[in-house]
């Protein structure tokens, strides 16, 4: 605590009349200096004194306290911090800061890590924010500088040159090696989305950071299930992977670069992009064979969907019919069989069999183009009506390969509401199926009143119907997938018989089931992200733990137990720990996880450098030093204007500020005493220019 004395001013009158006693006392000196000479000094002084009893002056005395200087040390915590030794050096040079810093008295210290611990895997460095949050409330004339522990590759330096000083003088302590190298893939162009059956194309380079010495790397793709595709790529050298999109939902191309040697990270060595496959439109068979009550059922809502093209077979008369109708009036139009059931067989993504029994009118080796069809990955939906049951039953043709029940011979005719089983309480086509019913506790779904007796061979029963007998089973056959129901009765929940059922969602999980979009895959692995979790969903219609197997973005690899969670799925929760791709594979998929984004800055560019800073501290005086040749530099606090930066050390910057505690006004002197002075001064100016006048009679 010190004192400081100052003198202030109070004027006893108003400026304005001040100005004109002052202009006014000018004038007369002016005026007396040209014509009346004699007495002027004395009457100078009694104006002088005059005018300043007016100004009235104080003594001002100031309590001030001395402020400390404050000093941000501000740790970089990102995620390319961790590449290397790099977190261990930045760590030592916090704690040696710290303990150096300490032993200067009046500096007040501040340690930043940035970003905080809660919220580590971001996709930038943004050091500069941080600093100004906590460094806000500090005057300018009380900066005395920042030190950066970090690697150089911040993303927030401030633009605008005018602000290089706002800190201080600007430190930087590099947490790398030098001459650091590092290969990375860098996208230009991934589709997310993509129309099946059609190309899209992704665009990649293969960038090396620092001198790897190598002109060409060895690149490994991988679509979906495929073989993996080797190929010798140049570096810095726009490549082109074009990619057919197969199949619905996730398809997914996992582009991998050799690594180099001494490489800082692995994390950008590989690229999985995730492109969504969407049909444009889908193309439905429908036959339908003897007529029946309910055979618009189908129809009514396939066709009511305006992302399905239908082609629709309807038997309207048998050729073994006998009636008067001429023969050449029967059909206007040949049925175009060898075209539907031939050669364009291949581009329905479903056949519907309706209610159809043989009778001749398509021939028999037809059937077994639509088992094949089946088994390379077509889908097939068999609705039995009583024919099934019969001689006449398509089971005695090649269907009977890819169906997964056989009739008994039996035929129920009588009430039943049908039930979902168990497996069928847990797969995505009859899970949690609602009905108005449900809703306001009436009587529930409505019967049916027919079933063909079936013996499951193989598939999963989700539904059963009169006697418990099997209704509705799927199956996979080959790379196809088949569902069968022992009913041509769904039609009475269509026209409500008694308060009617869910007939029209039904339909439509199962048509999309069939044709195989991931929502309703009964085995589907769902990977997402909140925040630094990873939450893996498997679907199983058991609930058998699992374990996936989870790929770091570095090639660590740990095994998580899936078990079933409130929905019934089986769940498990990761949290990361690095930032770039999760690769979670439960022995027959593989899902990614995206930790940031796809090409953070982060891990666009890792290596160690001092350029991104150097504008912002030199002009602040600063310096940049590596750890790794001389560890953390000697501290030195200087006044300002010198220079901050020098070999083993750097400076601080010493402003010596205060605070003011408290003020004491005081008047410089008495109010008796400038009234005995001025009377003294018009005495001795009297008196002087008194005897003056006798002098020169």
């Amino acid at each position: 605590m010190n004192a400081a004395l100052t003198v202030h001013f109070a004027p006893l009158l108003p400026d304005a009349l001040l100005y004109g006693i002052g202009i006014a006392a000018l004038a007369l000196f002016l005026f007396s200096a040209l014509f009346y000479r004699r007495g002027l000094f004395w009457r100078s002084i009694c104006a002088a004194a005059f005018v300043l009893i007016l100004l009235n002056p104080s003594l001002v005395e100031e309590e001030r306290k001395a402020a400390s200087d404050v000093v941000a040390v501000v740790i970089d915590r990102s995620p390319s911090q961790q590449n290397g030794q790099r977190t261990a050096r930045t760590d030592a040079a916090q704690t040696d800061l710290e303990q150096k810093l300490k032993l200067f008295a009046g500096l007040d210290v501040r340690v930043i890590e940035a970003p905080a611990a809660a919220d580590i895997l971001t996709n930038e460095t943004r050091l500069f924010d941080a600093l100004d949050r906590v460094i806000g409330d500090v005057p300018l004339e009380r900066r005395a500088g920042a030190i950066f522990v970090t690697d150089g590759q911040i993303h927030d330096i401030p633009v605008n040159e005018d602000h290089y000083n706002d800190y201080g003088p600007v430190q930087v302590l590099l947490s790398g090696d030098k001459d650091e190298r590092d290969r990375q893939i860098v996208v230009k162009e991934a589709p997310a989305y993509g129309i099946v059956g059609e190309t899209v194309t992704v665009r990649y380079k293969i960038e090396d950071v620092g001198q790897s010495g190598e002109s060409y790397a060895t690149v490994i793709t991988r679509i979906n299930d495929e073989t993996p595709k080797i190929d010798l790529v140049p570096v810095g050298v726009e490549q082109r992977v074009e990619v057919t999109i197969k199949h619905a939902g996730q398809n997914i191309v996992d582009i991998q670069a050799s690594p180099l040697d001494d490489e800082i990270t692995l994390a950008n060595n590989r690229l999985p992009l995730i492109i969504n496959g969407v049909r444009d439109r889908l193309r439905v068979l429908l036959v339908s064979g003897q007529p029946h009550a309910g055979g618009r059922t189908w129809r009514n809502i396939l066709t009511a969907d305006p992302g399905v093209d239908l082609v629709h077979f309807t038997i309207l008369r048998e050729p073994n019919k006998l009636d008067a109708t001429p023969q050449n009036e029967l059909s206007l139009i040949a049925f175009p069989f060898r075209e539907l059931f031939e050669v364009k067989l291949y581009d329905f993504d479903l056949i519907i069999f309706d209610r159809y029994r043989l009778n001749r009118i398509l021939p028999n080796y037809y059937f077994a183009n639509i088992a094949n069809y089946v088994k390379k990955g077509g889908a097939l939906l068999e609705a039995s009506g009583p024919a099934f049951a019969t001689d006449d039953s398509v089971y005695s043709t090649a269907l009977k390969d890819v169906l997964p029940a056989y009739p008994t011979g039996q035929v129920y005719q009588e009430s039943y509401t049908p039930a979902v089983t168990d497996t069928g309480h847990r797969h995505p086509v009859t899970q949690d199926l609602q009905w108005r019913s449900d809703i306001d506790q009436s009587e529930g779904w409505g019967p049916w009143l027919r079933q063909v007796a079936v013996q499951p061979m193989s598939g999963n029963i989700l539904m059963t119907g009169a006697k418990n007998q099997p209704l509705l089973i799927l199956d996979r056959v080959g790379e196809g997938r088949i569902a069968q129901m022992a009913s041509d009765q769904i039609w009475l929940w269509a026209n409500g018989y008694k308060g009617g059922g869910p007939q029209a969602e039904l339909l439509r999980r199962l048509a999309h089931w069939l044709m195989k979009e991931p929502e309703l895959e009964e085995n589907a692995l769902d990977v997402r992200t909140n925040g630094m979790n990873i939450i893996m969903t498997r679907r199983s219609l058991t609930n058998t733990p699992i374990k996936v197997n989870v790929t770091a973005p570095d090639g660590t690899e740990q095994n998580i137990t899936l078990e079933e969670g409130p929905q019934g799925a089986l769940e498990g929760r990761l949290k990361a720990e690095q930032l770039g791709i999760y690769t979670v594979d439960d022995g027959n998929q593989k899902r990614f996880a995206i930790i940031g984004e796809l090409n953070p800055p982060e891990l666009r560019s890792v290596q160690t450098t001092g350029e991104k800073l150097a504008p912002i501290s030199s002009a602040s005086g600063g310096g940049i030093h590596w750890l790794a040749d001389d560890g953390t530099p000697h501290i030195k606090l200087l006044p300002p204007g010198r220079s901050y930066n020098g070999s083993g050390w750097l400076g601080l910057r010493q402003n010596r500020s205060y605070t003011v505690t408290g003020v004491k006004e005081t008047p410089f002197l008495p109010s008796w005493f400038y009234a005995l002075s001025l009377f003294s001064l018009l005495i001795a100016a009297w008196w002087f220019e008194g005897r003056s006048r006798k002098k020169s009679n």
